[in-house]
């Protein structure tokens, strides 16, 4: 596990929580502070001092999270995703979606598309829904991991953390870091 990736998206999830839910999703290009302080030492006076503290404590790592604007343009999140190649810069990505996701019992009950039903629709309309915002990141090392937060639990410090917890997210995320 990456803990400097795991401190990472769980501050980003709470960086987007301040904005309430109903989202759209948001993009974000991991950078390493140290290297980006040291390629743009302007930039440390726009970081929190913490942050640029954290960043000349070696081994420790710090990322720093920069905001793509005008993700994804209305398109489809996986056609959006297969657009989008980062220059070697960049040491990772990190994407926040808001999705609702169901128990695993319910996959039984789930309707074809063939019949005619917006599968959406169905999934938001369930009982058992959860409404959850999802921060995937993914680092060139190899490295994933999730911060999650379900809306019926809107804390802080309920925000749940962990890698494999949305795999196809995290190999999409992780296709836009191939050469």
């Amino acid at each position: 596990m990456n803990t400097a990736l795991t401190r990472s998206l769980i501050e980003l999830e709470q960086h987007v929580a301040r904005d309430g839910w109903d989202q759209g999703p948001r993009l974000f290009a991991l950078a390493d502070t140290a290297a980006l302080i040291k390629a743009e030492p302007r930039l440390a006076a726009a970081l929190a001092p913490e942050t640029v503290e954290m960043a000349g404590l070696a081994p420790l790592r710090t990322y720093t999270s920069i905001e793509q604007e005008g993700f994804p343009g209305g398109r489809a999140l996986d056609e959006a995703l297969s657009g989008i190649g980062w220059p070697e810069t960049v040491d990772g990505a990190a994407l926040v979606v808001e999705r609702v996701m169901l128990p695993p019992d319910a996959e039984a009950d789930l309707p074809a598309e063939s019949d005619g039903v917006n599968v959406d629709a169905w999934a938001a309309a369930h009982p058992q829904r959860q409404e959850v915002r999802i921060a995937v990141g993914v680092l060139r090392d190899g490295s994933r991991d999730c911060a999650l937060r379900l809306r019926s639990r809107d804390t802080d410090d309920e925000v749940l953390s962990g890698p494999g917890l949305v795999p196809n997210l995290e190999d999409a995320l992780a296709q836009t870091l191939q050469d």
